[in-house]
């Protein structure tokens, strides 16, 4: 993601949709209240009051009061609310649904921008930053390429010897060993996060097998894809394989959170868990970090008891705080949500 302007006074910042994997950061930052702004399609109907029979899809800019995202196949952002503001033949107050698109710009007001969501916000710019080493193949050819902010970018395209039946052993060896060289050579020169080894049946397991280089091998992820051509590079990214990888380093970061709370509590020491216990530890001044599931927060929502967490929030960065929305998809979140779905380290004990 691509951070287009901000004005933190005005509660205001846009940015552009840049990668596949913005939808998931920004469906952990964009909150029921918050106004979302862009261009999106609209159903019209077209003719008088006496034949409304046709109907057409018009791109429209609109800003929707937003009540709730869906994120869909791991990638896809949908954002619905109330109509407040756009042309004059759409009905103020009316719901639309805006999907978030890539290389798209939107702008997102909340009422408030506190750290965590700045922190949420500067996520998103980093992930969008990140390289991914991409290699497609089957047992003939490979396409090696990098994902970028832009799009994704092949760098080189290997293929084996002609494929003659008597020679497919030794083509498949010979490919193996070009790929093994190709992907260490680019490991070294663009220091991927992750390099992700693609392609249908086994072949992905064998390569990997044959990689002696602990550092490469360290980064690798296999992943599934139904070719070997260059359509498959945007499949592989949308695979759940991929996906999983990305999020991987804030789950290390999160459980690590998890693990040191759980320690210090059970040692009797500066923690505590549980709303009420939180929220008087917040009125002290004495939550350090607070920790707060997704689940939890989509639950306060849901029994109209937003505001009261909200306030919390703000109590927390008032003080210097630092607060963290927890994930409950890995173990760890879901320890933090057996003690309830927030709990607190704190810079001294309260009674």
């Amino acid at each position: 993601m691509k951070l287009v302007f901000s004005d933190f006074r005005k509660a205001t910042v846009k940015f552009k949709i840049t990668s596949l994997e913005d939808g998931w950061y920004l469906s952990q930052l964009i909150e029921t209240d918050d106004l979302l702004s862009g261009k999106t399609l609209r159903k019209i109907t077209l003719g008088g009051s006496e034949s409304k029979t046709a109907h057409v899809l018009k791109p429209v800019f609109l800003q929707i009061a937003v009540e709730k995202n869906e994120l869909s196949d791991g990638t896809t952002l949908r954002v619905s609310g109330k109509i407040v503001d756009g042309p004059e033949d759409v009905s103020r107050g009316s719901y639309h649904t805006i999907e978030l698109e890539e290389n798209h710009e939107y702008t997102l007001q909340k009422k408030d921008w506190l750290s965590y969501h700045k922190t949420q916000l500067q996520d998103a710019i980093d992930a969008s930053k990140q390289t991914l080493l991409l290699c497609v193949f089957d047992r003939d050819e490979a396409i090696i390429a990098r994902s970028r902010q832009w799009g994704i970018d092949v760098l080189t395209k290997i293929r084996g010897d002609p494929a003659k039946k008597e020679k497919r052993a030794r083509t498949t060896g010979n490919l193996y060993k070009d790929i093994i060289i190709s992907v260490s050579d680019y490991d070294k020169r663009l220091k991927p996060e992750h390099i992700i080894l693609a392609s249908p049946a086994f072949y992905k397991e064998e390569v990997a097998e044959l990689v002696k280089d602990a550092a490469v091998k360290k980064k690798i992820i296999l992943a599934t894809c139904s070719s070997a051509d260059e359509t498959a590079l945007t499949e592989v990214l949308k695979r759940p394989e991929t996906q999983h990888a990305m999020k991987q380093m804030r789950v290390a970061e999160e459980s690590t959170l998890v693990d040191t709370l759980l320690s210090v509590i059970a040692k009797d020491g500066k923690a505590t868990y549980g709303l009420m216990e939180v929220r008087k530890a917040a009125e002290m001044g004495a939550v350090r970090d607070l920790l707060v599931t997704i689940t939890f927060m989509k639950k306060m929502r849901a029994n109209e008891q937003y505001a009261a967490l909200h306030m919390l929030l703000k109590q927390v960065d008032a003080s210097r705080g630092e607060i963290h929305i927890i994930s409950d998809e890995h173990e760890a979140g879901k320890k933090l949500q057996g003690l309830g779905g927030i709990a607190a380290l704190l810079s001294f004990k309260v009674e």
